[in-house]
């Protein structure tokens, strides 16, 4: 074994009993380290500079796991996609056979985990150098992880009390997707949850290799006191496809599950997770949402409970910019009631990329024609941004940001940094 083989490492590994698979880590990873299949997440020991980037927006804390190992022996990604749980620890005899001296191993256990590298200084533009891992400042305090996935964990059923269809079946969609709005209730047991939050449910069942099928994460739809006001309960977006892309029937496995709830059905939940996408409460906070289809989720949640604040008289609050896309109007969740909210409560802007006949527009097409209303609003520190959909959106969104700052003469790094310092812009994409 040469030299290099005997160097000692400290390797990244995620827990696969704790990941609910939400693509946080592997959307932020800087150098590209993470990558998943259909079972697990895993780091790549060859790439990961351990720059930590990854570490604090993980909701559950799975990323947070190390092993002291020779070299030599790190675990490949191959190898760590087939766990159900992570490896202990190597033995001292196991090091010793690996020709390691204690010396060398004590010297890794005591090192410092090296500081986090400022992906913003690279020359690429990088839309996730400037999403913020912090809440906004007024944010109220969020609750995570009361319930988890292990045996040994508090857990907790919800009763179904509502699921219904939210998208149209109309001539150009309805065929490859469904989309649904599914109201769980908690009972007496305590589910404290904030607008931009997330649970996981656990699909009963096994998979095609005999093992629990794995946690599914959605975003919370409803504001912090229920879908029903009063009440301990919550609402989910949750849209599966039906067909693939080249038309063949498909079943997602949590998301079938799901949409097929009956009233009166139970499901295991784990949760909540989330402590960074969270909205203001300062009553004069401006809040632009922009999100493609269940990304819509939170948006509605933040909507809904600046609505009811707003029906009661008693409050004042700042701007409300929506910026929602679909491939059309009938795959647009919610579409209707939307409709129906005062323009001078919020200001909506759809964007639909497959309408026959019309040219494509998305999300980020719609931010630069409304330019001179958001240049303003980047300008202000007391203005939050929100985004949450499909991973594709997610440069162009920012990019466009970055223009439209540009544009107005406001100077990007200085706007960019208060975004990301301040936790004003706030990226939740898959």
């Amino acid at each position: 074994m040469g030299t290099n083989d005997l160097q000692v490492i400290k390797q990244h590994l995620i827990d696969p009993e704790i990941c609910i698979r939400c693509n946080t880590c592997e959307a932020i990873c800087p150098v590209g380290a993470i990558t998943h299949d259909a079972r697990n997440y895993v780091v790549k020991a060859d790439v990961c500079n351990l720059c930590m980037a990854c570490i604090s927006p993980c909701p559950t804390g799975s990323i947070d796991n190390w092993r002291t190992m020779p070299k030599a022996l790190a675990y490949g990604v191959e190898e760590q996609l087939k766990w159900d749980e992570l490896p202990a620890e190597l033995s001292t005899e196991q090091m010793a056979d690996a020709g390691l001296a204690e010396t060398a191993v004590a010297e890794v256990q005591q090192a410092t985990t090296p500081a986090q590298t400022d992906p913003a200084g690279q020359q690429t533009f990088n839309s996730a150098a400037f999403g913020t891992t912090l809440p906004p400042w007024s944010a109220a305090h969020a609750y995570t992880n009361i319930y988890g996935p292990k045996a040994t964990e508090k857990t907790v059923n919800a009763k179904v009390v509502g699921n219904v269809r939210v998208t149209e079946v109309g001539a150009t969609a309805g065929a490859d997707y469904d989309t649904h709005h599914v109201v769980l209730d908690f009972g007496s047991m305590p589910f404290p949850v904030l607008e931009g939050q997330s649970i996981a449910i656990l699909p009963p069942g096994l998979d095609e290799s005999g093992r629990a099928h794995h946690a599914r994460q959605y975003s919370i739809a409803s504001p912090r006191n229920g879908e029903r006001p009063g009440y301990n309960n919550l609402s989910l977006t949750i849209k599966r496809v039906l067909e693939d892309h080249s038309g063949k029937p498909v079943r997602g496995v949590a998301s079938n599950y799901m949409c097929d709830l009956k009233i009166g059905d139970s499901v295991q939940v784990i949760g909540p997770f989330g402590s960074s996408f969270l909205m203001p409460n300062h009553p004069r906070s401006n809040i632009v949402m922009i999100c493609t289809g269940t990304g819509s989720a939170p948006m509605r949640a933040m909507t809904e409970w600046r609505r009811r604040l707003r029906a009661s008289g008693k409050f004042d609050g700042g701007k409300l910019m929506l910026f929602f896309g679909a491939r059309t109007q009938e795959e647009l969740p919610y579409f209707g009631p939307l409709q129906n909210l005062p323009k001078d409560f919020i200001d909506i802007n759809f964007a639909f990329s497959r309408t026959p006949s019309q040219p494509k527009r998305y999300v980020q097409d719609l931010m630069r024609e409304r330019a001179a209303d958001l240049a303003p609003l980047l300008a202000d520190g007391n203005s939050y941004f929100y985004v949450c959909g499909l991973k594709s959106m997610e440069e162009g969104v920012v990019l466009a940001l970055h223009d439209i700052a540009t544009s107005a003469g406001l100077n990007w790094e200085t706007v960019g940094t208060s975004l990301k310092r301040d936790g004003r812009l706030h990226l939740e994409t898959y």
